[in-house]
């Protein structure tokens, strides 16, 4: 595990290995680094491959503190990724999963050292998916705030993913609770990528760098929907759909195979 300092003093902790070009990948809403660490296996051959801990997540602290969520902006993060870039002596490719893909933009966009991104199934609201409530991270934060860490997972997942309530309920008596839990003032932080109009900024849609949107062809169809929608909104972007992935998950080999293609140009 390695670990760097962003702008704020948040420690930020990631996995490195291979060797090659450099390929960054970033996780989503309750995700730590080991979401993406099956598609890096893959490359790592070939590349050198960068699981990154998103800061309240894994191995990363974060400066914030719990009171204080709510002051949460989206250009924290894209400190955090410029310090993983400067360490690793970027530029690199960015793999974006699920709001992860989200941040990946938002740092290209404000110019952070991106060569290429891959974005897996970003939750934009595009082809009838529909984005957070503009009050839901606040509601989130003020939970986080409260102390009551459980009920900010279920609000989220409620509210955010959307999950049905029974099902939450599921999950609330499971032994991964806990887990969830643990990150859940990082979803204060997903909330503000995914909130309300929650569309691709003027920024994004003019980058000027090669973009490939992927979604799994058993994922939920709302998310399979936006990702095809969304190259329309960008100025260099392409859509590809790779086998598996139910239930929005990353199906590795095959997601890789065509992440190699993409990264070499092809």
């Amino acid at each position: 595990m390695q670990t760097v300092t962003s702008a704020d003093g948040t420690r930020i902790a990631y996995e490195r290995d291979g060797s090659g070009p450099l390929v960054v990948f970033l996780g989503g809403a309750f995700n730590d680094r080991t979401a993406c660490a099956p598609v890096a296996a893959v490359l790592r051959d070939r590349y050198t491959v960068v699981c990154v801990d998103r800061r309240g997540r894994g191995d990363s602290d974060d400066a914030i503190p719990p009171h204080q969520a709510a002051t949460y902006r989206v250009e924290r993060e894209v400190e955090d990724l410029n310090a993983v870039l400067a360490a690793e002596g970027g530029p690199a490719a960015v793999f974006g999963f699920s709001s992860g893909g989200i941040l990946a933009l938002h740092a290209a966009a404000a110019g952070a050292a991106i060569t290429r991104v891959a974005l897996y199934e970003p939750p934009f609201a595009l082809g009838g998916l529909a984005g957070s409530a503009r009050d839901l991270a606040g509601k989130l934060a003020a939970l986080i705030g409260d102390g009551r860490r459980g009920d900010a997972v279920a609000t989220m997942q409620i509210e955010g993913i959307g999950l049905p309530p029974e099902a939450v309920e599921q999950i609330r008596r499971s032994p991964m609770w806990p887990q969830l839990e643990a990150v859940a003032q990082s979803l204060v932080y997903d909330a503000t990528l995914t909130a309300a109009p929650n569309l691709p900024t003027a920024a994004m849609r003019a980058l000027d760098l090669d973009v490939l949107v992927l979604s799994g062809s058993e994922t939920w169809p709302g998310l399979r929907e936006a990702a095809r929608a969304l190259p329309e909104h960008l100025a260099r972007a392409r859509y590809a759909e790779v086998p598996g992935g139910a239930g929005h998950g990353i199906p590795a080999e095959a997601t890789a195979k065509v992440l190699d293609e993409f990264l070499g140009g092809k």
